[in-house]
């Protein structure tokens, strides 16, 4: 600290430093945001899907043979007999 001009490169430095921090903080922020968001949308979404509804054959529905269950999970239809 011999002169002013190291002084002030000192305080140039702090305000640079300062700066940067303030910038990472929100840029950090703003990407949790948008992942927070993201992850919002995809519950949502996945919520309000199609839920597997039971099918039957005709013959089970009028009540004259064994009720064969079909239905879809949405990975494929399953046929139980």
């Amino acid at each position: 600290m011999r002169s002013i001009r190291s002084v002030l490169f000192m305080t140039a430095a702090i305000v640079l430093s300062l700066a940067a921090l303030v910038f990472t903080a929100s840029l950090a922020l703003a990407l949790a945001g948008i992942a927070a968001a993201i992850a919002i949308g995809s519950a949502i979404a996945a919520r309000l899907g199609p839920r597997p509804r039971p099918a039957h054959t005709r013959a089970a529905s009028a009540g004259r043979e064994r009720e064969i269950r079909i239905w879809n999970d949405g990975r494929g239809t399953i046929i139980d007999l």
